[in-house]
């Protein structure tokens, strides 16, 4: 008796408290659905492109919608689940309270993470493509400047044909001194890498410009990133320079001259004009043959160098294509949702903390009735219902007189529990 004594005590104390709660309950309830209502109608209206009437309305009708629905779904789950008994109930209502939540999440707030970190992330996103670009560029200048490296073999190449032909001046490879046929292949072979070898080296202060503008126009984004004023302001800038630099890149993969430097060596030994053999005697003729065929075959060789180092130049990864795609603040904190998990967490915090207050009332009632259901019924009583019932039977006493009081009956006491 004493245990249920306690328990019923117990019962009725958390009864009081749960009493005084439910008086504001519901007004911090409607202050926090009103609260994920605003920055709701933030979110929507970043996501709408006019900002005439009709789409001040829909915002405002769409934030609305979410504050009711949130003030709704929560107070059917405080005072049902809560009242729930058996755990079939239970359970069907926090399937229903765990769909409702995640209805809440995708209607609510993702917008509201995308009010309180919107514009931040649009800022990641600029300065995560202002990265991207900058490698794209490094990468193509490093590639642009590998093909340049190429001139130093088209240098050699040529210096060993002007060596050659030298040679032949003395007579030290035909045997024929002077400037005869032999010295006439090794002349024009050495013509055509000569002025390969211009171009290449003409490429070079190009290059250098092209670069030096593709690092001042990333400056120029670095700022846009930071500046301040509306991030949509500075996105359509971003944009305008983005192009511009998308454009460099282009120019520096045009002024490698990997590919010219491939033609060349495939040209180098099969277009070979072989002038006539101006030895004055068949002897002569011979040697001058037999020596313009090793030539060919030093010249394939030679080629076949070149053309090896120019292919591992064009082997080489080019650049990434970088293409800035304008967000919104929405996309853009979904997009990097990790870099502002503070801010998602208050969002989803403003829509989902009634579910802790659910758990709370319902472990509450739960108390409540553990300390009730195991009283003898007549203890579970109170002093006011006794004494109510105590009323009621003299009542019945005094309109039935049929209702005689026995001898040995004694006055009803109401027995108070404390």
């Amino acid at each position: 008796m004493r245990e249920d004594t306690i328990g019923l005590r117990h019962a009725r104390d958390v009864e009081s408290h749960l009493t005084w709660l439910d008086s504001f309950t519901s007004a911090a309830l409607g202050i926090l659905a009103v609260a994920s209502g605003i920055y709701t109608y933030l979110g929507v209206r970043g996501l709408l492109d006019d900002s005439g009437a009709l789409s001040l309305f829909a915002a405002v009708a769409y934030s609305a919608a979410v504050s009711t629905g949130i003030f709704v779904f929560w107070s059917y789950l405080l005072r049902l689940l809560p009242a729930m008994r058996t755990a079939a109930t239970r359970l069907w209502l926090v399937l229903a309270m765990v769909i409702g939540s995640c209805a809440i999440v995708a209607m609510s707030s993702w917008l509201n993470a995308a009010a309180l970190a919107g514009s931040a992330a649009v800022e990641q996103h600029l300065a995560q493509t202002v990265q991207d670009y900058q490698k794209s560029l490094e990468r193509a200048n490093e590639v642009t400047l590998q093909a340049q490296a190429l001139g130093l073999d088209v240098g050699r190449t040529r210096q060993g044909f002007e060596d050659l032909s030298d040679q032949e001046v003395g007579g030290g490879l035909s045997g024929l001194a002077g400037r005869g046929a032999v010295f006439r292949v090794l002349t024009q072979k050495s013509d055509e890498l000569a002025a390969l070898e211009q171009v290449i080296l003409a490429q070079e202060a190009p290059i250098a410009a092209a670069f030096a503008e593709g690092n001042a126009i990333l400056s120029r984004m670095r700022a846009l990133t930071v500046a301040p004023g509306a991030v949509e302001d500075r996105s359509v800038l971003f944009s305008e320079e983005a192009v511009r630099l998308a454009g460099v890149i282009t120019t520096l993969r045009q002024l490698s001259v990997a590919p010219l430097v491939d033609r060349a060596a495939r040209d180098l030994a099969q277009s070979v004009v072989l002038p006539r053999l101006d030895a004055t005697n068949e002897g002569g003729q011979a040697a001058q043959q037999a020596t313009i065929t090793s030539l060919l075959e030093v010249l394939a060789q030679r080629a076949n160098t070149l053309q090896a180092a120019a292919s591992d130049v064009l082997a080489l990864e080019p650049a990434s294509e970088v293409i800035y795609t304008p967000i919104s603040t929405a996309d853009a904190v979904i997009l990097y949702a990790r870099n502002f998990a503070p801010s998602w967490a208050g969002a989803i915090a403003i829509d989902l903390l009634p579910a802790v207050l659910v758990l709370i009332v319902a472990v509450a009632q739960a108390a409540i009735r553990a300390g009730r259901e195991p009283a003898d019924a007549t203890s579970a009583m109170t002093v006011a219902e006794l004494q109510a019932a105590v009323f009621a039977l003299q009542s019945m006493k005094v309109d039935n007189p049929a209702v005689e009081k026995k001898p040995d009956e004694r006055p009803l006491t109401p027995r108070v529990v404390e």
